[in-house]
């Protein structure tokens, strides 16, 4: 469905700035048919159970975890090079079959999820560029393990195409906001329900006029941040330079210098915490580590009640079938930047590093994540029941801290945001 043409008000005419920062542009998603595509779309393969997973897979021949499950018709597990190119296969099959179709022109996609929880997410899928990510404008605020970015490009390099969009967040704008909002005036090119109880909806924008309406709002942004998708993107760019060196024109326009995006504005983002569980207290027993703790924290045992942090610097504890709220002695901790100042690298440097003996937070078995969407019952829970000893409670990082940390050029510690909206897989698929 084309969106009404949007008339450019004579206030606009002038209002555009020519610094030609971040570029934006629209492109020709693959997408799957109007009757097909609440079949078609997927979470992330990881966030299945297997049961899940198979029966997907066992009933539903038009899941897009054919495509990246491929080994399943052959009840084979198959890993590497020969998964990727049977990805591939797969891909081409459901393009033969027009289960997936390409779009004509190029288009902004203007997409819009309503959560269960009322939530409301409106922005727009397009191509961003792997140079303004190099060149810092597009910034990041999250550490990547490298193996992890080669995985992944090769993989991309293999299969040639993007089918989850890289999460990315701007200044609110107005006038991109009432080109978004006029679109979704009509009927949706997309309306479809999860069985998560999420609705979304995506408008094709192809007409001329509102094309370069956006393209050079976004040419204005100074800087764009990565909201999600860290691995990802650092894929692309290793994928770009790849490709480049063995490209004789070495275009900036080619398409594997772009990657597909969603980008929303920063009062949509929402941001959960993380909380941490921790396996054992290091050889400590509990009145030796409480001890240690009190020279940084002050502490009070709030005993059953659920107790949770509502201020930065306040954290939760629950140890040995009680809580504790910890707030810190702001005299014993130094502030020297922002990332100082950020409740996960608090934790990390008073009480995980020095206390509990974890210093890689990625790799270290000892410690595991549960984002704030959990209640902390599911931490009283996993303690209660002995697969934990110790859990803490964070308050969420506000998106100002994010943007500062990556202006600042730090990086947060891992696990340090659980950040909304989660998109499906397939729902646009950009093609290099």
């Amino acid at each position: 469905m084309i969106i009404p043409k949007v008339e450019v008000p004579k206030k606009w005419q002038n209002n555009f700035h020519h610094n030609n920062l971040a570029k934006i542009i629209p492109f020709k998603a693959v997408r799957p048919t109007r009757d097909k595509v609440s079949l078609v779309a997927s979470r992330s393969y990881q966030t299945y159970t297997q049961q899940e997973r198979e029966a997907r897979l066992d009933y539903n021949p038009f899941s897009f975890l054919h495509i990246v499950n491929p080994g399943y018709k052959y009840e084979k597990q198959i890993t590497g090079k020969e998964r990727y190119t049977l990805v591939k296969n797969r891909y081409s099959e459901f393009k033969e079959n027009n289960i997936l179709v390409q779009d004509k022109s190029p288009c902004y996609y203007i997409y819009k999820i309503v959560n269960r929880n009322g939530n409301i997410f409106s922005g727009i899928i397009a191509a961003a560029s792997v140079e303004d990510y190099k060149n810092d404008i597009i910034k990041k605020h999250e550490d990547t393990i490298e193996y992890r970015e080669n995985i992944f490009k090769d993989y991309l390099k293999t299969v040639g195409f993007n089918a989850e969009p890289i999460l990315l967040t701007y200044p609110d704008n107005s006038i991109i906001k009432n080109i978004i909002l006029k679109a979704q005036l009509v009927r949706a090119e997309f309306e479809f329900t999860t069985t998560y109880k999420d609705t979304h909806y995506l408008w094709l924008v192809e007409d001329s006029p509102t094309i370069e309406i956006i393209k050079k709002e976004f040419e204005a942004m100074t800087t764009i941040y990565i909201a999600d998708g860290h691995h990802r993107l650092a894929s692309s760019s290793l994928l770009a330079k790849d490709l480049e060196s063995n490209d004789k024109k070495q275009k900036t326009e080619a398409s594997y210098n772009f990657f597909m995006s969603y980008l929303i504005p920063e009062s949509d983002l929402k941001i959960y915490e993380f909380n941490r569980m921790i396996k054992d207290l290091n050889g400590l027993s509990k009145e030796e580590f409480l001890i240690q703790l009190d020279t940084i924290y002050r502490i009070e045992n709030r005993g059953s009640d659920l107790y949770k942090p509502t201020k930065k610097h306040h954290f939760s504890m629950y140890l040995d079938g009680e809580f504790y709220s910890l707030y810190l002695r702001k005299a014993n901790y130094l502030f020297k930047n922002s990332l100082d100042k950020l409740d996960t690298q608090i934790l990390y440097k008073t009480i995980l590093e020095p206390i509990l003996g974890i210093s890689d937070l990625r790799n270290n078995k000892r410690i595991e994540y549960s984002h704030g969407k959990n209640s902390l019952v599911n931490i009283k829970s996993a303690i209660d029941s002995n697969e934990f000893v110790v859990g803490f409670g964070l308050v969420p990082i506000s998106i100002n801290e994010m943007k500062t940390i990556a202006n600042e050029g730090l990086t947060m510690p891992p696990k340090s945001t659980f950040i909304e909206p989660k998109l499906r897989s397939g729902v646009t698929i950009y093609e290099f």
